[in-house]
This record gives C-alpha cells, structure tokens and sequence, in this order.
C-alpha cells in the first residue's frame, strides 16, 4: 500500500471511531445548541474530508492527501467545534506532507503544529475545552520523542494523555463539573485520535479502551441557560475573493457578534459567528468577494426543539406536545417493543411502518454488537423488548441482550429483513411476551428468502465454480445461482424459493435502477403467474436484489 494510500486509510478509521459515537459526544454538549451538536459538526466536517479524500486517485501521495484534508475540512467544517477541528487537522498537514517518514518526531512536530494554528484561530481560548485537549496532546507526544519511542508508542502515549485530559476538563471549565460532563469537543478529539492510533497498529478499535466515563461516573443534563440576551443567529459561510483578508474580516465581524472564528487563508475564508444581524454580516462579506455555502440558523429555535427531544428522551414527553402552549403530555410506555437490524433506507422505513421502534444500522457485512443493540433496546419506550437480528450471525449478539438487559428481553431469531416483515405482521397487542414471540417466530418461519449479489473472490458453490465478479443467487444458505446479468440471476434465483408459494416480494438494492426493477418484475410475472409479485426500494448495498416468498 502507497504511503498516501495508508494515510487515507488511517483517516477513515479516525473519522469512523467519531461516527460511532458521535451520539454520545452529542449528549456531553452542556452548550443549549448554540451551533447544534458537536459530535455532529465534528462528524460531518469529516465526512466532507473523506469524500475528498475518495475523489484522489488511488496512486495519491501524502502530499496530495494532506491538501486534500486541508481543504475539504475548511470547506466542509460545521459549526464552532467543526471550524477549530478543520485548523486542528490544518496544523497536522502542514508537518505531514513535508515529512519523509512519520515518526515520533514527526508526530510530535505535527501536533505542535497543530496547536499554533489551532489557537491562532481563536481570539479567546479557553480551558477545559479541545484546545486544552489538543494541548496536552502535544506536550505528550514532545515527551515521546525526547524518550526516542517508536511512533506506536507514541501514539499510545499520546492517547493516554488525551483521555486524562478530556477527565480533567470539568477541573477547568465550570460549566461542565456543574453539568457533571467533560467536553464534548475534547471527548471527540480523543476518539479521532484513538482510530487513527488503533488503525495504525492494526487493532480494533475497543469501546472497553476509552473509559472516559468511568466512576465516578459523569452523569449527562442538558443545559439550559441559553436566553434572549444571547445573540440569536449562528451565521457561517465561505468567502473568496482578493479583498477577503482574514484580519480585516475578524475586526468586522467582532464588531457584530461573538463566538466569531474566522479561519482559511486570505482569499479564501470560512466565517462563523454568532450575531443579531445576519444579514449585515452577508452584506459585508458579498462586497469583499463571492460567498458561498451560507447556514443562518436560529439559535432560540434549535434550543426549544433540542430540549424538547430530550425532553422526550428521557422522560419519554411527546416533543410536539408543547408547541401550542400546553403542558406537556407523558406517553406511557407500551407493553412490547421492537428492535431489529437493517440497511438501506428503504428497508429501515419498512421496518418503522410495521412496528419497529429501533432499526439498527447492520446487515451481512456489518455485524452490530451486543452492545448496540442492548443501547437500542434502552431507548424502546417499552415495559418489554422483542430483538429481531435478521442475520444468523447476529443471533447470538442478540440474545446476550437478554442477559445483561434490565427488562425483559427476547428473539424472534429472523434469518432475513423478509422474515422480520411478516414476523411483526403477525403480532398483536393482546399478546404476552411469549405469545409474540411463538407467533413471530412461526410467521418468520413461513418466508423463503433469495439474495442475488457479487462474487468478491474465485469460489467453488453448489452451482460450481465462481469467478471474482460474478453475480451469485444465494437461497437456502446455498450458492443456487451463477451468472453475468442480475436480472436474470434473480428471475433464475426465484425458482428455489417460490414452490407452492402465493406472494413473492423484491426489495430493489442501490444498484439496481427502476429500468431493471420494472424488468425483473415482468419476467417474474410472466415465469410465476399464479404469484403476486410486489416491489419496493429497499435500497440496501452490495445486494442489488432480494426476494422473498410466501
């Protein structure tokens, strides 16, 4: 692998360890918004750098790559917490990509890098926040490589100090030791920084590694000090043009609002502030050059609906209870709730229409863990939970929940999205826990399901040999089908599952166009036509077409 191939693989793994648990860093925003929530902005900044990053060739060197970082998170960055990261991973370029080899000391010059430019973009630092994070970080790695440890040390070393530094925060920051949280941004730095280090020594990336939260446990409430006083908008957007001179905008925009980071080089600058006028603000920048990728958003607004969905999170309160005026109304929590496991947006709102509370993100190639779906059962409004894994290598996970769960849990142990369909098709309220789950797992027992999909490597199946790229027709844990064309794989596919069978549905993957789904299903039609074919867009990757029959 390339150096800048390498590079662009350990930034995926970093941006991914924030994805997973951006809800939590958003839960630790004690802030009443005021730019949304932080472990959102810092994600979507690093989504804005990985799709750049996977517009680059594959033969991109470091060099490349780090431009391509520098830029895609100016431009990409989302709020306050998304403006400080974009000059954070700014800092580590510069030193990146005039380094030959990453070492310690490379390390070590990167994040000294980093903090210069990182504080340089923030006219009032504060303690107890991912400046200090980033600091100490720092210093760490600066020790490091006067011990001349090897970069994997380092980067252990370096990790250890970010998470004593994020425990540390509410020491410095009252605001957080009275909310009993650290900071959200901090918190995200070190889990950036612990995907990057875990991908780089080819580890997992362990939830049981970051302990961040453990005793004495930081218990989260959600501010509310936010008021009128405050200015009410929070104003970001890019500006470029020869006259667009990063100092001169910093007076201006000082002059109409606070919490103002103006940040980029000159020419080329990403603004946010937060004021009562806008507009004035707009009117400035479009004399000074072109503006772009405008977000004004009401701060008072994003305030009531925020507190309103925690409101609704913790005490299970209707969050549009309240709009009118009324008091709000507590919902109380229903006998038996649902979680079950897709992906694809189509399949997800499926499964929502039929009674699903929860569908967790996951599939054939992305096995959720116990963990995940113990966290989605907590947040059923339920006395108790059904889990419907709808993939056999999530059976187990799923009953584990049970075990540590502090309500009642069961599974109806589904094979298939398909099976979870009929399964809670077949529930009703009267019923008892077991009831349900005699009768769902009855109901799943009765669909047939196929799977068309690719080959990702030369095989040997049931129907013979298979090349890399193939498409492959999968019924009965079996390889049934072999072929070139998806459509008619499928069509081929249906023959092993529709005997005797009244009903047949085909989910329609990502990949497959309308063109083709309008295709398959008169071929269908006209092979079964004593069968009921129905369609919907399942838009599930990697698996272009599924049928189920009944």
């Amino acid at each position: 692998m390339s150096a800048g191939a390498n590079a662009k693989s350990l930034i995926g793994a970093a941006a991914k360890a924030l994805k997973d648990r951006r809800d939590e860093v958003n839960r630790l925003n004690v802030f009443p918004v005021p730019d949304g929530d932080t472990g959102t902005n810092m994600s979507l900044t690093m989504d804005s750098v990985l799709a750049a990053l996977a517009a680059l060739p594959d033969e991109a060197d470091v060099r490349e790559v780090a431009h391509a970082v520098t830029q895609a998170s100016l431009m990409g960055a989302r709020g306050n917490s998304g403006v400080i990261l974009s000059q954070i991973l700014r800092g580590l370029c510069d030193v990146a990509a005039e380094s030959h080899a990453f070492d310690a000391a490379a390390l070590a010059a990167a994040l000294d890098r980093s903090t210069t430019v990182a504080f340089q973009a923030v006219r009032k630092p504060v303690e107890g926040t991912i400046l200090t994070v980033l600091r100490d970080m720092k210093d760490a790695a600066a020790d490091a490589a006067k011990l001349d440890r090897d970069l994997d040390d380092a980067l252990d070393h370096v990790i250890g100090a970010a998470f004593e530094s994020v425990r540390h925060t509410p020491e410095l920051l009252p605001v957080l030791k009275e909310n009993g949280v650290v900071d959200a941004g901090g918190f995200g730095l070190a889990l950036l920084a612990q995907g990057f280090s875990a991908a780089a020594a080819g580890r997992e990336m362990a939830v049981a590694d970051i302990g961040v939260m453990a005793e004495p446990e930081l218990h989260v409430e959600p501010a509310n000090d936010w008021d009128d006083e405050e200015y009410l908008y929070c104003t970001e957007f890019l500006v470029f043009g020869e006259r667009a001179r990063r100092e001169d905008l910093t007076d201006f925009v000082v002059q109409l609002g606070g919490s103002e980071l103006v940040v980029g080089d000159d020419g080329a600058l990403k603004v946010h502030v937060h004021t009562d006028d806008p507009a004035a603000v707009l009117a400035h920048a479009t004399s000074l050059g072109e503006v772009a990728e405008v977000h004004v958003n009401n701060m008072r607004r994003q305030t009531a609906a925020r507190s309103a969905a925690l409101r609704a999170e913790e005490h299970s309160v209707d969050p549009e209870a309240d709009r009118d005026g009324s008091p709000p109304v507590t919902t109380p929590p229903k006998p038996i709730g649902f979680v079950t496991v897709a992906v694809g947006d189509g399949l997800k709102a499926i499964l929502s229409s039929l009674g699903a509370d929860v569908v967790v993100s996951g599939g054939q190639t992305m096995n959720p863990s116990t963990k995940e779906l113990y966290e989605a059962s907590r947040g059923v409004n339920a006395e108790q939970v059904i889990v419907l894994p709808n993939n056999p290598n999530i059976v187990m996970a799923a009953q584990q929940v049970a075990s540590v769960s502090e309500r009642p849990v069961a599974v109806v142990p589904t094979a298939s999205v398909p099976e979870a369909f009929s399964a809670l098709l077949a529930y009703e309220p009267s019923m008892t826990l077991d009831e349900a789950v005699e009768a769902m797992t009855e109901a799943a027992s009765f669909v047939r399901t196929g799977e068309v999909t690719t080959a990702v490597k030369d095989a040997v199946g049931k129907a013979g040999r298979i090349a890399e790229g193939q498409v492959i027709g999968i019924a009965n844990d079996e390889i049934e089908v072999i072929g070139d064309d998806v459509v008619d794989v499928a069509v081929r596919l249906a023959e092993f599952i529709t005997d005797d069978a009244d009903t047949m549905t085909v989910l329609a993957g990502a990949d497959l166009d309308d063109d083709h789904l309008d295709e398959l299903v008169q071929r269908l039609q006209a092979a079964h036509p004593d069968v009921e074919v129905e369609t919907h867009r399942g838009e599930q990757p990697l698996y272009p077409v599924i049928i189920a029959a009944e």
